[in-house]
């Protein structure tokens, strides 16, 4: 039986362990959900993979609390390479119910799809492993290891330096980081770039306290309108991001974005412009680009007539490769200050950093992949960018510097990841599935 007849047999079984996986409620954030529900989680990888021959499979603590599924699976072949499988099995939060055209946690069928929360971020890509070795059965011709943390969303860090504290445990020869996906439904893809970040908190104060309007407004300092000001110098009117000291004028050399397909991935209203003087794949993925998160001040309904003392934003700063996150915050800080209007009180608080990523794309393990992706889908391996960050592939990159990364995974613009009503397509799962088993054989073939 051939490869591809064996995937399309398995996919009754992806569908239902799919359900199963995400009707638990793995988020990884006790605030919201009971933390056993990770466990339970992490428990079903593990069995599920131990089944398959990883013998050695164990949940390891890492250093933010949550628990890592990892192990191994040896080939019989004394020269094969070794291949990294990772994975994320914790979930984003549902955020508003009501938005949901279906259970979040209960996956349902509509239109082809499979709707869910994690159907496509992460637990999908769980799924795509267990399918594609299910299918090549005892027939692995490559030494495999395994990781699937439990924190990935939270970005707490726990595996980052889990790998650090234990680099021979997980070090291998080419690591599918599976957290990304297609350029399209059908359209197979690598990401070869990933943006870095910097998240910030600007705090302005202008008055010990609120004062009435009517009575000041005029004269009184308002805070809130300092930081409506510091914030509008951050884009110019076309909408590139003007951060004084980081370069806006990059350019993408890779796979295009048509314009008409990201206004329908991003559900753009009719009339509003896109963003920007370059290209759409020059603004997500070659220019730095600054995002107000939210804004702390009074509520519409509740607000008083009263001058505003105090308000703050938090802002999300990405970064393409070649701008190092020190140098943007730098960058940032002294532009929101130099930018505060008045001599109101200007603080920045910085929540959290990442550095940006490029792979490099010209060993064996990307040609394979790019033959298996033209051989399943019949059309060639597009080069993408990500506007996400992954600081994961950074630690890998400096923590195995032979190794080639590459990112792929059932993800693709419509799947609505990290949104109300996130799906994935099961023809992804099932072609993605094919692809990895395929490249399995040909990158033990391309390295003997």
């Amino acid at each position: 039986m051939d490869l591809k007849t064996r995937v399309t047999e398995l996919m009754p079984w992806a569908r239902e362990e799919l359900a199963e996986l995400v009707a638990i409620k793995s988020v990884a954030d006790s605030r919201q959900f009971p933390p056993e529900e990770c466990h339970r989680a992490a428990q079903w990888v593990l069995e599920r993979f131990s089944v398959l021959g990883f013998t050695d499979t164990r949940l390891a603590a890492t250093s933010d609390g949550s628990n890592a599924v990892v192990g191994s699976r040896p080939c019989a072949h004394a020269d094969a390479p070794t291949v990294l499988l990772y994975a994320h099995y914790d979930v984003q939060p549902p955020l508003d119910d009501a938005a949901w055209r279906t259970q979040p946690f209960q996956l349902t069928e509509r239109d082809g799809r499979w709707y869910g929360r994690g159907t496509a971020d992460c637990k999908g890509n769980i799924i795509m492993h267990l399918i594609a070795l299910r299918a090549l059965g005892q027939d692995v011709p490559v030494n495999l290891k395994l990781v699937v943390e439990g924190s990935e969303e939270q970005g707490t860090g726990g595996l980052e330096s889990f790998v650090v504290d234990n680099p021979d445990l997980l070090r291998a020869d080419a690591i599918l980081v599976c957290d990304t996906g297609n350029a399209a439904v059908g359209q197979p893809a690598a990401t070869v770039s990933l943006r870095g970040m910097v998240n910030v908190v600007v705090t302005v104060e202008a008055l010990a306290s609120e004062v009435h309007s009517g009575m000041f407004g005029g004269a009184a300092p308002d805070a809130l309108a300092a930081l409506v000001a510091i914030l509008a110098t951050l884009r110019d009117h076309r909408g590139n991001t003007t951060i004084r000291g980081l370069d806006n004028t990059q350019t993408w050399s890779g796979e295009p974005y048509p314009p008409d397909q990201f206004r329908a991935d991003t559900t753009a209203i009719s009339g509003v412009s896109l963003l920007g003087d370059g290209s759409v794949s020059d603004m997500l993925w070659a220019r730095p680009a600054v995002t107000i998160l939210g804004i702390d001040c009074p509520p519409v309904v509740g607000s008083a007539s009263a001058i505003v003392p105090r308000a703050s934003a938090r802002l999300n700063l990405r970064i393409p490769p070649g701008m190092s996150p020190e140098s943007a915050k730098v960058a940032l800080d002294e532009h929101l200050r130099a930018a505060a209007p008045w001599g109101v009180r200007v603080s920045v608080q910085t929540e959290a950093t990442g550095a940006p990523f490029k792979a490099e794309t010209d060993g064996p393990a990307y040609t394979a992949m790019a033959a298996a992706m033209q051989e399943v889908f019949d059309r060639p391996m597009a080069v993408l960018g990500q506007g996400g960050s992954i600081p994961l592939c950074n630690v890998f990159a400096d923590t195995y510097p032979g190794a080639e990364l590459i990112l792929i995974g059932v993800e693709e613009p419509q799947a609505m990841i990290h949104a109300p009503n996130e799906s994935v397509d099961p023809r992804e799962i099932s072609g993605m599935a094919l692809t990895e088993a395929l490249f399995l054989q040909r990158y033990a073939a391309a390295v003997r």
